[in-house]
């Protein structure tokens, strides 16, 4: 069983899919590891502690000859997949919503695509889940850069010269980045409030500390869709939404989008004339600008000035943490695979319910039923 892991070819893309940790960890399972030259380097990970863990170093075409499954952060071009074994399994993020002319190439070329991203969100997946791993980080990058970004403290602070008042911080949107978000802020002292479509989060934004800012007038409507993600809401509750957010979000000294639906452009949540409403040098961090964003006018990695407010967001923002992303998803990706490492067969075997699940091509066909309804 030859595993290769490819250097990232997408651009900014600084994570790699295996780490030293993972090799050995596949090795024990009587793998062997072939990585290209170069792979880590963006997370700190040299080829000689690639070597040092067991595994092969080389070109791209060495590490692929003959692979049985390739690793990658973000699925490689299949022409750099042409040495592969026929029918080898691809993990990695194929964002197949939006990336129907890849998943067809990966058929054509007789290759098993599998999809990080349709992991079912189920308990014994958790540990398997990219999008969680990944958007936790994120959570996190985007409080940091709009704390970098803000040019004002964070924290209350008492001073001989006077009080200097603690950051207000929105966050809208309370999945997992969503929540990270929220301690992160809380724990650098600012004054924290959040929002979400779902009421059940109204408890989770409470128990971080958080103040929650929910529509209360109108009733029946939880926001609760498959998977545990937010469903998109009625025109009446988008209506009432965005009349409570524009009198808060006047107030806010930073605000933080969050709401994404697989397989759709993000929602829009802020519009023109609410950043008009903020006040000069307030910052707005929109996590889903690389899916049309959550705010009006953001760009993807350009910071962008409206009516005295500073727009940013990252098109790969766990990215910018590429060290510890990609430890994270290195273990999701070992994590997926030998949970159904088969010792006699020597190699994975995957179940109906995950492998249905996550794989995209099959024999030369897309066989994924969410991309063939």
């Amino acid at each position: 069983m030859r595993i290769a892991v490819l250097k990232e070819r997408a651009s900014g893309e600084e994570r790699v899919a295996a780490t030293p940790e993972t090799v050995k960890k596949f090795i024990a399972l009587g793998a062997d590891l072939a990585i290209e030259a170069g792979a880590g380097s963006g997370a700190s990970i040299s080829d000689q502690a690639f070597v040092d863990a067991g595994a092969s170093v080389g070109s791209a075409a060495d590490a692929c000859k003959d692979a049985d499954i390739v690793l990658g952060i973000q699925a490689p071009d299949p022409v750099l997949l042409a040495g592969a074994k026929p029918g080898a399994w691809v993990a990695a993020t194929f964002d197949p919503f939006r990336n129907g002319d890849l998943v067809q190439s990966y058929a054509k070329q007789g290759l098993e695509a599998l999809s990080m991203e349709f992991m079912p969100r189920i308990t014994r997946a958790q540990s398997m889940d990219v999008l969680s791993s990944q958007s936790n980080l994120a959570g996190y990058k985007a409080v940091i850069a709009s704390a970098d970004a803000y040019g004002r403290a964070f924290p209350m602070m008492m001073t001989a010269a006077g009080t200097v008042q603690a950051a207000k911080v929105f966050v809208m949107g309370v999945g997992v980045a969503g929540l990270q978000a929220i301690a992160t802020a809380k724990r650098l002292g600012a004054q924290v409030s959040a929002t979400d479509v779902r009421s059940a989060t109204k408890e989770q934004i409470q128990s971080l500390g958080a103040k929650p800012i929910f529509v209360e007038s109108v009733e029946g409507i939880e926001g609760e869709g498959s998977g545990g993600y937010a469903t998109e809401m009625s025109e009446e509750y988008q209506k009432a939404q965005a009349e409570l957010v524009s009198e808060h979000i006047a107030k806010q000294d930073i605000v933080i989008t969050t709401a994404l639906i697989p397989g759709r452009d993000a929602p829009r949540l802020i519009s023109d004339a609410q950043i008009a409403s903020m006040k000069d040098g307030s910052v707005i961090f929109d996590l889903a600008v690389s899916q049309g964003g959550n705010v009006e006018g953001s760009r993807p990695d350009t910071p962008v000035q409206k009516h005295g407010v500073t727009i940013i967001g990252f098109s790969n923002t766990a990215g910018h943490l590429a060290a510890d992303a990609s430890a994270l998803f290195a273990r999701n990706l070992y994590n997926f695979l030998s949970a159904f490492w088969d010792t006699e067969a020597g190699k994975p075997v995957l179940d109906e319910e995950i492998g249905d699940a996550v794989r995209l091509t099959q024999g030369g066909k897309i066989v994924n039923e969410r991309l063939l309804g």
